[in-house]
């Protein structure tokens, strides 16, 4: 099986920052696509940032210029850079991964890890 372990929420003030990392473990032969999905209260599930195995990086308009995605493919861990932060950025981040198990290199399956919250708040 495949774990992946988010770290690095919190409490911070408008114009704060926070970094996020998600690491990920287990029987894993390759990660494809990496990313980081937020949700908020009583709202859908939404993409924020997405980066390759190869490092190209997209991220959503309403978080473009404050936000930076990044990948350390040694380690299977994805990181989400935060600056800036608005108290419209309160949600719980998801960590998302496309990997390829070592057990079945021939299909990719969808992991997401448990959630952390960010509260921006003064």
């Amino acid at each position: 099986q495949v774990r992946l372990e988010e770290s690095g929420g919190g409490l911070v003030q408008p114009g704060g920052s926070l970094r996020l990392s998600c690491a990920a473990s287990g029987s894993i032969g390759r990660i494809n696509a990496m990313a980081w999905y937020r949700q908020a209260p009583g709202k859908q599930r939404d993409l924020v940032a997405t980066i390759s195995s190869t490092g190209a990086a997209n991220v959503a308009d309403s978080v473009k210029d404050r936000f930076t995605i990044s990948r350390d493919n040694a380690n299977n861990t994805v990181y989400l850079q935060m600056n800036s932060l608005k108290p419209e950025d309160t949600a719980v981040y998801y960590c998302y991964a496309a990997v390829i198990r070592r057990s079945d290199w021939n299909y990719e399956s969808i992991y997401w890890g448990q959630g952390t919250q960010v509260t921006v708040s003064s």
